[in-house]
């Protein structure tokens, strides 16, 4: 008997459905903010304002989504199908690094004021600190796992050794440790998502559409070359060579 809910191979596959199309309608984006960019000097703010907000929101919907396959399997949301493994070298808490905003503001907007400069000082420090106090509870979670009463439970509910008492027990344990996960990704989406709205209210709209066409780039730089790796490593594997 098992004391754990299989993912539901529905949401799993609407979400992936939905991530796909998302995907589609980044490209698209890109595209606006290239052509915003290259003509910012004939665009006006309103109309780059209402681009950004377009954007912003697009991303919102991803998150908002994505939330919603947590609720279902937070433990499928670390270690998301949907993404390469290459990709997934770059996640904390089950997406990007919020810090990364500030590293990709710093690359693409090089005409940053002193106040401008001094009010992102602010938040790389506020966003650091929350980056800081997520990780240390993630890490206290993962600690009461390995904790030997769960881990014992865990590995005997592997082999089928669970009585029915043991499995009441072992579903209460993993029913607060499904809660803490989820609490733990959806802080980190919140920091994600506050973080580059912050930055947005920094920013100029021109500003603003640099650096959201250098955060869309490097998103996708990084999918290409790791669907690249994967189709690598399947040559490779289908060559003899290992």
């Amino acid at each position: 008997m098992s004391f754990r809910t299989p993912p539901n191979p529905n949401a799993v596959a609407a979400f992936e459905s939905f991530f796909q199309g998302w995907l589609v309608r980044q490209e698209h984006y890109l595209d606006e903010l290239l052509s915003s960019q290259q003509n910012s000097h004939e665009s006006h703010d309103s109309d780059l304002t209402e681009l950004i907000s377009r954007v912003l929101s697009h991303y919102q919907h991803y998150y908002e989504e994505k939330s919603k396959l947590a609720n279902c399997d937070v433990f499928l949301v670390f270690s998301p199908t949907w993404f390469t493994p290459f990709e997934r070298t770059f996640f904390w808490i089950a997406g990007f690094k919020p810090a990364l905003t500030f590293r990709l503001v710093n690359n693409a907007v090089t005409d940053l004021t002193d106040e401008q400069k001094r009010r992102l000082g602010v938040l790389v420090s506020e966003t650091k600190a929350e980056e800081r106090e997520l990780g240390e509870e993630l890490a206290r979670i993962q600690e009461s796992v390995a904790a030997p009463p769960i881990a014992e439970l865990v590995r005997r509910e592997g082999r089928g050794g669970l009585r029915d008492g043991e499995v009441d027990d072992a579903g209460e344990v993993f029913e607060a440790l499904r809660a803490a996960m989820e609490g733990v990704v959806g802080r980190a989406d919140l920091l994600r998502t506050r973080t580059a709205e912050k930055v947005v209210e920094v920013l100029s709209p021109v500003q603003n559409v640099r650096f959201l066409t250098a955060a869309t780039q490097l998103q996708q730089r990084i999918r290409v070359w790791g669907l690249q790796k994967e189709e690598g490593r399947r040559g490779s594997s289908g060559s003899g060579w290992y």
